[in-house]
């Protein structure tokens, strides 16, 4: 039973960040409405890469490198 509600939170989720995404995608032509389809994905690539407030991630803390050391 909860393994089925912890899928379909991550579903959820995935679907959330899909619309975030699409929402970018369509904001980004209405700025730019001359640019290439081509144009528009490389400028929503460096969007995700770059978003302010999410250089190190969503996650919350301190950034660790990966994989993390051993204790």
């Amino acid at each position: 039973m909860r393994a089925k509600a912890d899928a379909e939170r991550l579903e959820s989720a995935l679907e959330m960040w899909d619309d975030g995404v699409c929402i970018m995608r369509e904001n980004l032509r209405r700025r730019s409405p001359t640019a290439s389809p081509e144009e528009i994905e490389a400028s929503l690539d460096a969007w995700l890469i770059t978003r302010s407030g999410a250089e190190h991630g969503d996650g919350e803390g301190v950034p660790v490198g990966w994989p993390r050391p051993r204790r």
